[in-house]
């Protein structure tokens, strides 16, 4: 598998990952993250222009998509219920969504990014499990509640070289 910057022309392709994602999150309990359409395709076409979303490539086939940028994400600057790990730089994963058809793909690309930088932020729903299991599985530590956008709760995990 590899990691690769997405193209606008795999827009379609990496919906349907995210509505394969969506429903396998509904299968699994959590049927209130990626809910009205989220993401959009605007905010995807957004997020290919400014370089921050990567796929996930296996042989020819897109298995993976997600978006990765490095620097302060304004909803992390408070966290609630427990603290970071550290203050350093810090790289951000949102919006990992895979096939079901292959494990490991959301492994391989969380390993990709700490690659990139070794102290990364992320953060998912508190009825999201199999995320939370894969976060900790891969080094993540829970560090306590952050507030998205919409005012809704989810729960922030940091790994990081240092810890």
């Amino acid at each position: 598998m590899q990691i690769r910057p997405t193209k606008r022309t795999e827009l379609e392709l990496i919906q349907y990952i995210y509505d394969e994602a969506r429903e396998y999150m509904r299968e699994n309990g959590n049927d209130q993250q990626w809910v009205n359409g989220y993401p959009s395709n605007d905010l995807l076409i957004h997020d290919i222009k400014e370089g921050s979303s990567y796929v996930c490539v296996d042989g020819a086939e897109i298995v993976g998509v997600f978006t990765f940028t490095i620097g302060e994400d304004a909803t992390y600057q408070k966290i609630y219920h427990g603290e970071w790990l550290n203050d350093a730089q810090y790289g951000v994963v949102h919006r990992l969504g895979s096939l079901q058809s292959q494990k490991g793909i959301g492994a391989f690309c969380l390993n990709w990014c700490f690659q990139q930088i070794p102290n990364i932020k992320i953060d998912t729903h508190e009825d999201n499990i199999p995320m939370q299991k894969l976060l900790v599985k891969n080094g993540y530590h829970k560090c306590g509640t952050i507030y998205v956008n919409d005012g809704t709760p989810r729960v922030a995990f940091q790994k990081t070289a240092h810890h």
